[in-house]
């Protein structure tokens, strides 16, 4: 989740991966004709119309908060911020927009819109309540991701309303904005593993420039788009669906948000599956480290398949992305390939071991002198559409992974220590990932929150923790350590043997655990494995 090319959202480059979460409550969220919500919010531990602070010392929210009605109507197109892969949801999908504290610490001040989607259970007598997704990022739009993944919930859906959000800082929820579509072109034409005082130079001012731009055209939210804000986000989002406890499946970025969700909010756990797993205990250099292990693993395992050794095909690649930082490629679509791009292309595919295939393809067409392919995936990922301009999903990533994170890394750094290191790790993704340490938050114009997020939940129900062995975005080492973080009784880990990122709809053990768990409250045995 740490990277220039994100390489954690589930919801990108068309690689979206089926996945829900689903919960028991007694609430109901009715539409009258007008398509308003007119469920009462449930009770909670404060007064009533209030939510309780999630900590001491915070206020609760107040009753026009907590207790209004959302104005449900038929999607409108999705805003170019959500990306070339987002299409107008079909008629059975409804959008509303939330009111938020702008400021939690001032709930009674400025708001925010959160804008929401959902689709109604099909059997609307067998209804249990509402399931809520994040599909990664972070910045990734739950209003675009959830429809396109649908088809993956059709079994949950007949009993649950499907229900997403763009959190804040994301598309139409105030969305982070930094630059435009030119420098967006401009910033991804550069070496991001500089070799000479002038890449790096350019680099760096890059960098500075893009944080600039964000609190220029975006410094009134820029503060505000922490995890720590989502997860109160989302408990004002249960309230007024009208739903006791949360029921969650978060991917990805989405497991930390509901890792931190359940240490605010224990009490308020209903059943949370968290698949795809960021390592709550890793720092900012250590998230990079883990996606350098995840990503070469995932590399080696993919040449092992066409019976190519790890050493030989990472051999190749590195060829591959020398000759390319020496003389970028011609492209059938008129611009060329770059080292930068290539390897951002050579990223996308590992996702999911379904499009290895077109990995294979793209580096036979490399290696006959022909980056096209490479390109188009790289493009796709990086939020290109076919005009030219570029969505603000990166922006929204950068905004709220610089607001979490304390970590800050000056070049020197990277030069005297973490380069070596990561490169021992992943010849291929290390060098890349090391120098993306220094890139992502240089000069960042707001402080993080924290050094590692905090999931302690003691008290909470059981919370489901699913890790893929061959992950290669979030090692399933990460899985481990969220389910211990997550407290004796509550963490319950998954395992599953295979490759890609998330594991639900990928496998009838998986799927089927995971379902047992959301619809019939069925907690498998901690350390069950799959696959």
């Amino acid at each position: 989740m740490t990277m220039r090319v994100r390489a954690g959202t589930l919801a990108a480059a068309a690689l979206l991966l089926a996945g829900a979460a689903v919960g028991c409550n007694s609430g109901t969220d009715k539409a009258d004709s007008d398509g308003k919500n007119t469920a009462k919010p449930s009770a909670s531990e404060a007064a009533p119309g209030k939510a309780a602070p999630s900590k001491p010392g915070e206020q609760a929210l107040p009753a026009a908060l907590t207790g209004q009605q959302l104005d449900w109507k038929r999607c409108k197109a999705p805003v170019k911020a959500r990306g070339s892969y987002a299409q107008t949801p079909g008629k059975e999908w409804q959008c509303a927009l939330l009111k938020a504290p702008l400021d939690y610490q001032k709930p009674t001040g400025e708001t925010i819109g959160i804008a929401l989607i959902r689709a109604k259970a099909l059997d609307a007598d067998k209804r249990i309540g509402s399931l809520i997704f994040n599909f990664g990022g972070p910045g990734g739009s739950g209003v675009a991701g959830l429809p396109g993944s649908a088809d993956g919930f059709k079994k949950l859906h007949s009993r649950y309303d499907l229900v997403s959000f763009d959190p804040r800082g994301v598309a139409e929820s105030a969305a982070v904005v930094c630059r435009d579509s030119k420098q967006s072109a401009a910033s991804f034409r550069l070496d991001f593993t500089p070799d000479t005082p002038a890449e790096e130079k350019a680099y760096l001012e890059d960098s500075t420039a893009f944080g600039a731009g964000c609190a220029k055209k975006s410094g009134k939210v820029l503060p505000h788009v922490g995890t720590a804000n989502a997860a109160r986000d989302m408990d004002l989002i249960r309230q007024v669906l009208g739903d006791d406890k949360l029921y969650y499946l978060g991917f990805s970025y989405g497991t930390e948000l509901g890792g931190v969700y359940a240490h605010l909010f224990p009490a308020r756990v209903g059943r949370l599956v968290l698949d795809a797993v960021v390592d709550p205990s890793a720092d900012y250099p250590g998230h990079s480290r883990n996606q350098a292990l995840g990503f070469q693993r995932a590399l080696e395992n993919y040449f092992k398949s066409r019976g190519i050794s790890a050493k030989d095909g990472t051999a190749r690649v590195v060829k591959l992305l020398d000759k390319l930082d020496r003389k970028p490629l011609p492209t059938k679509q008129g611009r060329t390939l770059t080292q930068s791009l290539a390897l951002t292309g050579i990223i996308t595919p590992l996702y999911s071991k379904d499009e290895w295939q077109y990995l294979t393809k793209a580096l036979d067409e490399a290696d006959r002198g022909d980056g096209s392919r490479l390109l188009l995936m790289a493009e796709s990922y990086n939020g290109r559409d076919e005009d030219g301009s570029y969505s603000t999903q990166d922006h929204s990533q950068r905004a709220i992974s610089c607001a979490d994170t304390t970590g800050r890394v000056t070049a020197a750094e990277v030069k005297s220590r973490h380069l070596a290191e990561f490169t021992q790790v992943s010849p291929v993704f290390g060098p890349y990932l090391a120098w993306d340490l220094t890139g992502w938050c240089a000069n960042w114009p707001v402080p993080g929150e924290w050094e590692t997020p905090e999931v302690a939940a003691e008290g909470a129900a059981p919370i489901l923790v699913v890790g893929t062995t061959g992950d290669p975005a979030t090692p399933y080492e990460g899985a481990k350590k969220m389910a211990d973080e997550l407290g004796a009784g509550v963490g319950v880990l998954l395992t599953n043997k295979g490759e890609g990122h998330g594991a639900y709809g990928n496998g009838a053990c998986v799927t089927g655990t995971v379902d047992a768990y959301l619809l019939d409250g069925k907690v498998p045995a901690n350390g069950k494995t799959c696959g």
